[in-house]
């Protein structure tokens, strides 16, 4: 005879008290901001900071940073400059976000709203 072990059921009490903490804002799994934006901002601070570092500090892996990079790149909002063994990022202050909803954003912009 095969066994198959079924999740149990959530009682109403747990189940209310997830909901009440998604709706008082506990639930941490979502932000306002993207990791294309965390990573522009946290280079644009640290011009010469490792993306092992920014990985560390955005919650994401090392190459989903350097993919991410690479895009942020492409678009004209980042450059990357060898120096050495290390390299060096200059953002782009005037380039423009991509979405329609803040297309008439500039980068400049995001970072006045990031700094600390």
């Amino acid at each position: 005879m095969s066994y198959i072990k079924r999740p149990k059921k959530e009682s109403s009490s747990a189940s209310k008290k997830s909901a009440a903490k998604v709706s008082a804002g506990g639930d941490a799994s979502w932000t306002f901001l993207t990791n294309h934006a965390h990573t522009l901002i946290l280079l644009a601070a640290e011009s010469e900071l490792p993306l092992r570092e920014v990985a560390l500090r955005v919650g994401i892996t090392e190459r989903a940073v350097q993919r991410i990079v690479a895009e942020l790149e492409v678009a004209g909002m980042l450059t990357r400059e060898r120096v050495g063994r290390n390299n060096r990022y200059t953002v782009d202050a005037s380039a423009h976000l991509r979405h329609p909803v803040e297309s008439h954003r500039t980068v400049g912009d995001l970072l006045k709203l990031a700094k600390r």
